[in-house]
């Protein structure tokens, strides 16, 4: 009942902020990279930030690092997404958004410095490779889905680390979201202020249970964006190209826009594949070494990585 009454609670706040976009043309214009081709609205993620709101309402007298953390970050993202910001602006923010979490969970008390520089790096690189990787239908809302589920089951059967109904309030916005984005003409889009708000959800949690694991496994729940991210990125340097700008190389975007394959069904594989690698991740803790559990998740996910090169030879071939 709880959470039917919250997830009735999310769909009048999104109806509510549909009336606001509209009203401040709040929209997405497609371009000439973009996976979409209609005018839509923007920063329907909003809801993930909701729904950190009424779980801090809820138990307020704790998570007040995390909730402060993801407020800065999603107030600079929506910001971002209505008038753009210089990246200085929103790594600044990340940072200290980042810093917040570091604090609350211990970090500085525990760890080397080195170590903690290395955690800074990776955590704004996976806030900004979990919004690179949003950009067509469905993938976000089943991909965070498919995390927190994941994290709900370690929670409940392997490691308690959290609070379940924490978690569960991540999924709900994930289900609200899904239901108005997943979608042949989405309603809305997850926006900088989704991605990220929600980005900085499954850092938390991921962090918390590395800290109290003492395994590194735990990223792997993240190791098909993380594959896709972390390639398409060393892909771009290679080709001299500012990171930070709109492209078209992400393996989601050559089977999306390249080969037009329904945005809902590429939404689908990454979520499947993650469900895969997640349960690998689970089944295998603590029976074989953390680095062969690396292997056997990462190496499938860079061979099907790599075969984006075969994809976009084929297609060039065609077109010439």
């Amino acid at each position: 009942m709880q959470y039917t009454i919250l997830g009735i609670i999310l769909m009048i706040l999104m109806l509510l902020y549909f009336k606001v976009a509209n009203r401040f043309n709040i929209i997405d214009k497609p371009n000439e990279r973009s996976s979409h081709t209609e005018i839509t609205l923007r920063g329907g993620g909003i809801v993930f930030w909701f729904s950190a709101l009424l779980y801090f309402a809820q138990h307020i007298q704790n998570n007040y690092f995390f909730f402060t953390g993801i407020t800065l970050v999603s107030l600079v993202s929506f910001w971002d997404d209505i008038q753009s910001l210089s990246n200085k602006i929103r790594v600044s923010i990340h940072f200290l958004a980042i810093t917040l979490v570091l604090y609350d969970l211990g970090v500085f008390h525990e760890i080397s410095f080195f170590i903690i520089v290395v955690i800074y790096i990776a955590a704004i690189g996976f806030l900004n490779i979990y919004n690179f990787m949003d950009g067509i239908n469905g993938i976000t809302g089943l991909y965070t889905l498919v995390i927190m589920g994941s994290l709900l089951y370690v929670n409940n059967n392997i490691q308690l680390f959290t609070d379940s109904s924490f978690i569960k309030y991540a999924m709900m916005a994930s289900l609200v979201f899904l239901f108005f984005n997943y979608r042949k003409r989405a309603k809305c889009f997850a926006g900088d202020v989704g991605s990220i708000a929600i980005a900085f959800w499954v850092i938390y949690f991921i962090l918390k249970l590395i800290l109290i694991t003492n395994s590194v496994i735990w990223i792997l729940l993240f190791a098909v964006y993380g594959t896709d991210g972390v390639c398409t990125i060393l892909h771009r340097l290679c080709l001299k190209q500012n990171i930070f700008e709109p492209h078209r190389l992400h393996l989601y975007q050559i089977l999306s826009n390249e080969y037009k394959i329904q945005h809902r069904l590429v939404a689908l594989f990454y979520a499947f594949a993650q469900i895969i690698a997640s349960f690998l991740v689970v089944f295998l803790y603590q029976k074989i070494q953390d680095g062969l559990i690396f292997a056997i998740v990462i190496a499938p996910l860079f061979l099907i990585y790599l075969s984006k090169f075969y994809l976009l030879k084929k297609q060039n071939l065609k077109l010439n």
